[in-house]
């Protein structure tokens, strides 16, 4: 069953784009016409004519016009603010300063204070800070920073080299629609082959990383530095399109959200989908299999507890790179410009705080009952069904151009047109049946689902509730409803009243009855 909402005027050209409203749907800031450009194409007046695909889907989208921007905004529902005031700068530099310490007051609760976070804070409340840090904080080490640059270096080979599948993005706001390398897939399977044989010759302690992470939190920080910096370097003398770069006048603003993009080099060397879905990501199972090896080499077992947040990371990992062309069509991608935001957050915060279960368990193992390990598993698991079987949905919708069935009857959405830059009028469709009838966002849902069953399996144990294991959930909850707040004042300057009405057709965001 299909809404029509038509606004008058519109022409009859169409364009399918994503069909569902959550963080993957897009407005664009209204701009001049776009250049072609040797590492993108630019937009053309026919949104359909002869644009690559992805897969059997054609990725044709065009940039809209949102109406009262601001002046110092070209359009608020995409991309940044081009000026920054002092409050936001203020607000940046203090978030560039504190970040590193979260992430190393967490290390030093695990490695100096049985994992007790309360005690960790107590000490650094009741010591000088110059006393607290020569007491507890970690040490850089040449040999494990000159090693983790090398499995930076590893990875851009894998990037490159190995067999890829070419996909493409969205159009950006200058009209570059850019081709990916997408073989993250196999660049995991290297990576994990190459440990396991490592491993299996004696080459490679299993825990090495578990043994050295003090110093490799180190190294991290060090990278997740120097990345934005040559980011924003970058962006002011070689940008890759400089019609898609935005400026504050705030060095402090612009290097924390970033100038360009999509800043490249080259015609492949993408700055966006190697950093955040290489290095950090491919390491998140390999970091949690090290704390595993940690956890046997320190007590002579592994406990259920660790193996059941194995399992839920894996398939998160897992899924994350058989569905990597999703990923061109998220928020990262299409929305956000690269800096310390996007690049500190994948090189460090991914790293250390998502792997925090497996950190905690390898020091302080317990063993849940078989049931709670069962139910937790379970839950975990059924949180990867929901997520998966939501972008289905999505997808499938996609692809029929809403002529499906959903959960055995007709899919149900809602028919809207917007004009893009070009002046053209194209279709999308909301959907508004399945899981997407339910809430707004679904696809989040499975993602907390994944983050709660992992958190629970080490914070809640026969001793009582530890706090530091569950860092991940909560932070987790606070980006995702974050991010449903973000994501619909966009959808809202796209569609207008058409975005009213698909509100009043499903109320709820997140959790239907609370918000």
């Amino acid at each position: 069953m299909a809404i029509q909402i038509l606004p008058p005027g519109t022409g009859d050209d169409k364009l399918l784009l994503d069909t569902f409203p959550t963080a993957l749907l897009s407005s664009v800031e209204a701009i001049h016409a776009a250049k072609r450009r040797p590492n993108g194409k630019s937009a053309t007046n026919n949104a359909t004519n002869g644009k690559p695909t992805n897969g059997a889907v054609k990725a044709a989208i065009a940039p809209i016009v949102a109406p009262d921007a601001p002046a110092d905004h070209v359009n608020p529902h995409w991309g940044r603010f081009s000026k920054g005031t002092w409050l936001n700068t203020i607000g940046c530099a203090l978030i560039i300063l504190l970040c590193p310490v979260l992430v190393i007051v967490a290390e030093i609760s695990l490695s100096h204070f049985s994992g007790s976070l309360p005690a960790c804070l107590y000490a650094l409340l009741t010591t000088s800070p110059v006393t607290f840090t020569q007491l507890y904080a970690p040490r850089p080490s040449a040999p494990v920073t000159a090693a983790y640059f090398a499995w930076i270096a590893f990875q851009v080979l894998l990037y490159a080299f190995l067999p890829a599948k070419q996909c493409y993005g969205q159009r950006t706001p200058a009209g570059h629609q850019l081709p990916y390398h997408v073989n993250g897939l196999a660049a995991w399977g290297v990576s994990h082959a190459a440990a396991a044989g490592a491993v299996w010759m004696g080459w490679l302690d299993p825990a090495i990383i578990a043994k050295n992470w003090s110093a490799l939190v180190v190294a991290f920080n060090i990278y997740g530095y120097v990345l934005p910096a040559i980011a924003y370097v970058k962006a002011h003398v070689a940008p890759t399109h400089d019609d898609d770069r935005k400026f504050s006048g705030s060095w402090v603003y612009d290097y924390y959200m970033g100038i360009e993009l999509n800043p490249r080099i080259g015609r492949w060397f993408d700055f966006k989908l190697f950093h955040n879905g290489r290095p950090g990501i491919v390491a998140w199972t390999l970091i949690d299999l090290s704390f595993t090896a940690y956890q046997y080499q320190l007590h002579g077992r592994i406990s259920n507890s660790i193996i059941v947040v194995d399992i839920i990371h894996a398939f998160y990992v897992v899924d994350f790179f058989i569905n990597e062309d999703w990923y061109l069509r998220t928020i990262d991608i299409c929305h956000d410009h690269y800096g310390f935001y996007l690049a500190w957050g994948s090189m460090v915060w991914l790293p250390t705080m998502y792997t925090l279960q497996t950190q905690y368990l390898a020091l302080h193992p317990h063993s849940l009952p078989t049931l709670h390990a069962a139910i937790l598993l379970f839950i975990g698991l059924s949180g990867y069904t929901v997520f998966r079987s939501v972008n289905h949905q999505k997808d499938l919708a996609r692809r029929t151009r809403g002529a499906c069935s959903i959960w055995g009857k007709p899919a149900e959405f809602i028919t809207a047109r917007y004009t893009t830059a070009d002046g053209a009028s194209h279709e999308t469709i909301l959907l508004c049946s399945g899981w997407w009838g339910v809430v707004r966002h679904a696809n989040y849902c499975g993602d907390l689902a994944l983050s709660y069953a992992a958190c629970a399996a080490a914070g809640w144990t026969g001793e009582g509730f530890v706090l530091l294991p569950w860092s991940y959930a909560v932070f987790m909850t606070i980006l995702l409803i974050q991010r449903c707040v973000r994501d619909e004042e966009r959808c809202k300057g796209k569609y207008g009243a058409t975005w009213d009405v698909y509100c009043g057709k499903v109320p709820w965001r997140l959790v239907p009855g609370v918000f």
